[in-house]
C-alpha cells in the first residue's frame, strides 16, 4: 500500500534557483534518513551533482528559447509512503524508481531517496521541470495527483504490494477519534426494549415504568415522551418500525421481546470485498498462485483489479451482473446498429432505383406502345432494362406507392445521424463489457488454479 502526493517546488524567497535546488536535493540525500546515502538512485544524472545537471537543462532551454520565466516552478517531488512492515527499504527505492520512470516517461532527469527514519518507509523523488534535453517543461496537467496514484497503485500490484481501497466518507478514520455521542433517540430505544424485556402486562404498566426511567409522558392521538434534559417531545411511532402504539401493544399481548437493542446508527456490515480477497491470495502467495502466475500475466491482474476499485465492484455476483448487462447491451446496441446500415443500404439503392425509374417512364412507355418491339427494344436497351430492374426492386421491397426522394433523404439523415449516436456509445459500452470479461476470465482463472492445487494436497494426504 502506497500513498503519494505530487509537490510542485519554487524557489526559496530571497535564494536562487540553484541554492534552491540544492536545498531541496540535500534534503532528499540526507544520509542520516537513507542508510549514509545507500538508499539513492538517481536517473539521467548523478546524485552528487543532480542541482548542477538540473540547473544545465533549464539553462539549455533558456538558450534555445530564449525566455526565462519569473515565477517557475524549479522542480517537482514526489512523496510515495509505504504501509509499515510491508516492504523493505531496498525494495520500496526500486519501485520509487520504476513510478517516476512510468509517471516521467523517462524524458526528465530525477533522484530517489528512500528515507528510514520514520516508522513507514517513504520515498523522496525529486524530477526536473525541464526535460533532459532541454526543450520541453514538465506540464502538471488537470487531476496529475490522481493518475500519480493510478500509477503507483499498479506499480504496487504488480509486485504484490496493497493499494488504498476509498472507503466512504462516512466510513473513514479520523485523525484524531472522539467517543460517539449517543442520541436521544437511540437511548430511547433502548430503554424500550429493556422494558419490554420484564414483560409489562399492559400499556400503563409499560409507560409507568418508562415514567420510573425518568421519561415524561404524554399521551393523546400519537403517544410521546420527553427524557431528562430534552426539549422536545418524541412521538414513538418516529422511531422506526416496531416502536409504534400499536406495534409495543402488540409485543406486550404476545410477549414477544427484542433480543438486540435498535440502534439508529447501525448500519449493514460490508459483504466480503472481492479486491481485499484477491489482494491477500496474492500477498500470500498461498496454493496454486506460482502455477497461476506462470499461465497468466501478473501485469493483466494488477489492470484488472484497479478496475474492480475503481468502479467499486466489491463482489462476483456484481461483477456477473455487471458483465452481463453490459455484454447484453452491447449485443443490442450492436444489433440495432446493423437495422440501421440494413436500412441505410435501402434506402441508397431504393433512392437510386426511383431516380431511373422517373428518368425511363417515358421510355418504357413508348416501348410499350410499340408492342414491345425487338428493334425498338435494342435501340433503347440500356433505359429499358434499368427501368425493369427499378419495378423489381420495387415488387420485392414492397413498395406500392413509390415515396419521394426528398423525403427518404430525410429520413437516411435521420438514421444516419442515430447510426453515429449510437456507435458512439456502443464503443464505449464494448470497452467496459470487454474489461468486465476480462476481470471475469482472470478472477475465475485464479481461483481456479487455487483450487486445483488445494485439490493435489487433499489427494496427497489421503496417499499418505
Amino acid at each position: 500500500m502506497a500513498a503519494t502526493r505530487l509537490i510542485p517546488l519554487h524557489a526559496a524567497k530571497g535564494r536562487s534557483i540553484a541554492k534552491s535546488l540544492g536545498d531541496r536535493t540535500d534534503y532528499a540525500k540526507n544520509p542520516e534518513k537513507t542508510e549514509k546515502g545507500e538508499l539513492v538512485t538517481a536517473y539521467g544524472c548523478d546524485p552528487m551533482t543532480v542541482d548542477e545537471e538540473f540547473m544545465l537543462q533549464k539553462r539549455q532551454y533558456v538558450q534555445y528559447y530564449g525566455r526565462e520565466q519569473k515565477q517557475e516552478i524549479i522542480a517537482y517531488q514526489i512523496r510515495q509512503s509505504f504501509k509499515p512492515g510491508e516492504i523493505t527499504p531496498e525494495e520500496a527505492n526500486r519501485l520509487g524508481r520504476e513510478l517516476a520512470l512510468r509517471f516521467t516517461k523517462g524524458r526528465y532527469a530525477f533522484i530517489v531517496a528512500t528515507h528510514t527514519d520514520r516508522a513507514h518507509i517513504h520515498n523522496h523523488i525529486v524530477f526536473n521541470s525541464t526535460s533532459m534535453d532541454g526543450k520541453k517543461k514538465f506540464r502538471n496537467f488537470w487531476l496529475s495527483s490522481f493518475a500519480l496514484q493510478k500509477v503507483s497503485d499498479l506499480v504496487c500490484l504488480e509486485n504484490g504490494l496493497s493499494v488504498i481501497t476509498p472507503a466512504p466518507y462516512n466510513e473513514r478514520k479520523k485523525r484524531t477519534e472522539y467517543p460517539q455521542r449517543e442520541s436521544l433517540r437511540s437511548q430511547l430505544c433502548q430503554d424500550i426494549d429493556r422494558i419490554l424485556t420484564q414483560k409489562p402486562k399492559d400499556l400503563p404498566e409499560f409507560l409507568s415504568r418508562l415514567s420510573d426511567a425518568g421519561y415524561e409522558v404524554k399521551e393523546g392521538v400519537h403517544l410521546s415522551v420527553r427524557g431528562n434534559g430534552a426539549k422536545r417531545f418524541i412521538r414513538l411511532s418516529s422511531l422506526g418500525e416496531g416502536y409504534s402504539e400499536a406495534d409495543i401493544r402488540e409485543m406486550i399481548a404476545s410477549g414477544k421481546t427484542r433480543e438486540t437493542a435498535h440502534s439508529r446508527r447501525s448500519r449493514p456490515e460490508r459483504s466480503v470485498n472481492l479486491l481485499i480477497d484477491i489482494q491477500e491470495k496474492l500477498w500470500e502467495k498461498g496454493p496454486g498462485y506460482a502455477r497461476w502466475a506462470s499461465v497468466y500475466n501478473l501485469k493483466q491482474m494488477s489492470k484488472t483489479l484497479l478496475f474492480l476499485r475503481d468502479h467499486h465492484i466489491d463482489s462476483l455476483d456484481q461483477l456477473h451482473a455487471l458483465a452481463a448487462e453490459q455484454t447484453e447491451k452491447r449485443d443490442s446496441l450492436l444489433s440495432s446498429i446493423r437495422d440501421s446500415e440494413k436500412r441505410l443500404a435501402e434506402i441508397a439503392a431504393l433512392k437510386t432505383h426511383i431516380i431511373n425509374y422517373s428518368k425511363t417512364r417515358s421510355i418504357y412507355e413508348a416501348y410499350r406502345k410499340a408492342g414491345y418491339s425487338r428493334k425498338f427494344f435494342e435501340a433503347h436497351r440500356e433505359e429499358i432494362t434499368l427501368h425493369k430492374a427499378a419495378k423489381q426492386a420495387f415488387d420485392e421491397l414492397g413498395v406500392k406507392k413509390i415515396p419521394k426522394v426528398k423525403d427518404l433523404s430525410a429520413e437516411y439523415a435521420e438514421i444516419l445521424t442515430g447510426k453515429k449516436a449510437a456507435y458512439a456509445e456502443y464503443r464505449k459500452v464494448r470497452d467496459e463489457a470487454q474489461e468486465l470479461l476480462i476481470a471475469e476470465r482472470n478472477i475465475a482463472s485464479l481461483y481456479e488454479a487455487e483450487s486445483k492445487e488445494e485439490q493435489k494436497d487433499h489427494t496427497k494426504e489421503k496417499t499418505h
